[in-house]
């Protein structure tokens, strides 16, 4: 938070992460809730100490929220879980329909060649808000 804001920066921040980052992105979310302006969360889980961590910091996030992971039945429940507790009113859970794998690498061609695209037009849909 401190280079955004140290940088120049005069945009909406957002954060992202990605696996463990995923899970830490709602912590910091909660802690700056009047600086941030959105999250997206790539495979989110509760990583962190204890076992509803996450699950407690998103409950303190009513900022939009991009939350999406492999499409492996377990890891969408976690993400699910997560998101579910937040009260925000924008909420997006994006489930691959062709194909998804664990964290932001799932955007990548070379470790996602058949599902990239897809999730790529899932991402760029939730930032469009953002753009001004």
């Amino acid at each position: 938070m401190q280079w955004a804001k140290s940088s120049g920066h005069t945009g909406p921040i957002l954060v992202w992460g990605s696996s463990y980052s995923a899970a830490l992105v709602f912590l910091l979310a909660a802690e700056h809730r009047n600086e941030i302006k959105a999250i997206l969360a790539f495979s989110p889980g509760e990583y962190l100490r204890g076992s509803s961590t996450v699950r407690k910091a998103a409950a303190q996030v009513s900022v939009p929220i991009f939350v999406t992971s492999a499409k492996d039945p377990k890891e969408i429940a976690v993400a699910k879980s997560i998101l579910d507790a937040s009260p925000s009113a924008e909420k997006t859970q994006f489930v691959p329909q062709i194909a998804g794998v664990h964290g932001s690498s799932t955007l990548r061609e070379d470790q996602n060649p058949d599902g990239a695209q897809e999730n790529w037009a899932a991402v760029k849909q939730f930032l469009r808000k953002f753009s001004s």
